[in-house]
């Protein structure tokens, strides 16, 4: 690895362009070769896991209104859209936008937590999209996934976001970008201009993850993606980029980090090194939020422990700064004790999840949100008992740079009635691939079933695994077999029933 120092710079002297992590990030996305086999082999899984979530989403209504959007937007050669009919094509940056919202919108797929959060499997979209759209095979495709990944880790490791309360696509965009360029074999300072546009085009700020958090939760990495793909089309053309975007005097880092005095330090792979970054990311097995994975997981195993639930005075998770602030109640959101709340709210309130885990037993990716769950009388009032804290040691293992001694767990403090307490704690989720049962290929397939049952049919569910555990050798038509055969009626029905909007 080396470690660059990455500071303001003052506009008075230009920073040449090989000093700028815009350019570094993109030489080592172009510089990206064929993965090992374990990395390609979790590429698969990625993209497994991918598909899974985007064909539950179907008939959700974000993913039905993203899916109507980028219809009309008929694209030569074009891409896929999840839902649709074989044959059915669209412009690339619109099926990146469809297919990302409905990859995102259950919030159940890939995840890494350092610095600062991402889901780096919002990045396959926008690269299968245009793979599709410009011929390129599943080798192509596995060798922009990499890159992707490899910069989307290297940005969340380094730079917070979340403090300065920016959303984390802005590291999405850089990371497809450098995806794009990657899979294309497009030159490093073309793939730099790419960067510098996408980064400049998607900061926005966290209030899409604040309060009453609306269906803009899924939109924001799909519009991440279709934005690289339109940076990248730009300076394919010739077109240039505000610059340094991360460096300047009145860029990213000085304006909407940590001002005119930022430092920081990235590390990033040196030339010919294995690229391996996808191996520190980890997926759910849950549909929540990742800091609630294993709170899931804890409450599973409290529940003969804690007897009948209406004897409890309270309960408090301790937990890290992240998780206390991001989905517990030192957010000081209403919202995540609101019965009435989105379910885009629900999945980032850790009471929430932690009092259904607690009764259920289980969790379900649409019966654990449903309205008449959250109303529950009962339900609402264990609900609200339960408080979170951030313990400074919890947070200390968060931040761990040893990945085997990293927790994104808590502990629970249950007080009874008659003034008992029941504790037990749980560093990572069972699924993380250092918990109680790592997710491997057989999970992942499994999954994809569960996900996919009545609605692809077991033959189509064959094809579909068949295909992505062969991605290296498909062929650019093969790529087609990536999104998998549904009943488009019943998707044709729902989508009949929306408003209509411009397009």
């Amino acid at each position: 690895m080396i470690y660059h120092q990455v500071r303001v710079h003052p506009s008075t002297k230009a920073l040449p362009r090989a000093e700028q992590l815009a350019w570094k990030l993109a030489a080592v996305a172009c510089g990206t070769g064929q993965p090992e086999q374990d990395v390609a082999a979790m590429a698969v899984n990625r993209v497994i896991d991918n598909a899974a979530v985007a064909v539950a989403s179907l008939r959700r209504r974000p993913v039905a209104v993203a899916r109507a959007q980028a219809l009309p937007h008929g694209g030569t050669p074009g891409a896929s859209v999840f839902g649709t009919a074989p044959g059915v094509r669209v412009s690339p940056e619109w099926a990146a936008w469809a297919n990302g919202t409905a990859v995102r919108e259950l919030d159940f797929h890939d995840t890494f937590l350092a610095a600062d959060y991402s889901h780096p499997g919002d990045n396959i979209p926008p690269l299968l999209a245009v793979a599709q759209h410009t011929g390129r095979g599943g080798a192509d495709l596995l060798r922009g996934i990499t890159a992707a990944y490899e910069i989307h880790v290297a940005l969340v490791r380094a730079i917070c976001l979340h403090e300065h309360r920016i959303d984390h696509v802005a590291h999405l965009s850089a990371a497809t970008a450098c995806g794009i360029g990657a899979l294309l074999g497009l030159p490093a300072d073309v793939t730099y201009q790419a960067v510098q546009q996408a980064v400049h085009t998607t900061t926005a700020t966290r209030q899409s993850r604040k309060g009453e958090i609306s269906s803009w939760k899924a939109f924001a990495p799909a519009f991440a993606g279709k934005a690289a793909i339109e940076a990248v089309d730009r300076a394919m053309r010739g077109e240039t980029s505000p610059s340094p975007i991360y460096e300047g005097a009145d860029g990213f880092l000085a304006w909407m980090l940590d001002g005119p005095g930022a430092a920081y330090t990235v590390s990033l792979p040196e030339d010919g090194e294995p690229r391996r970054a996808i191996l520190d990311t980890y997926t759910k097995e849950h549909s929540a939020e990742y800091q609630a994975q294993a709170i899931i997981d804890l409450a599973r195993r409290l529940r003969e422990k804690a007897g009948p639930l209406d004897q409890v005075r309270s309960i408090v998770l301790r937990t890290s700064h992240h998780t206390h602030h991001v989905i517990g109640s030192g957010s000081n959101d209403p919202q995540k004790y609101d019965p009435n709340a989105s379910r885009e709210t629900l999945d980032h309130s850790v009471p929430y999840i932690f009092a259904v885990a607690l009764e259920d037993g289980v969790w379900h990716h649409e019966r654990s949100y449903a309205p008449e769950r959250a109303r529950h009388p009962q339900t609402v009032e264990l609900w609200r008992k339960i408080t979170t804290v951030e313990d400074p040691e919890w947070t200390r293992r968060y931040h761990d740079p040893d990945p085997e001694r990293r927790a994104f767990g808590g502990r629970a403090v249950i007080t009874l009635e008659d003034g008992s307490v029941i504790e037990d704690e749980l560093t990572v989720a069972d699924a993380h691939p250092a918990g109680a049962r790592p997710f491997d290929r057989p999970a992942y397939a499994a999954k994809f079933r569960t996900l996919t049952e009545g609605i692809v049919t077991p033959a189509d569910q064959d094809r579909f695994l068949s295909a992505a555990e062969n991605l290296a050798d498909l062929t650019p038509r093969d790529l087609d077999e990536l999104f998998p055969a549904v009943d488009t009626r019943a998707v044709r029905d729902y989508d009949a029933s929306l408003p209509k909007g411009l397009f």
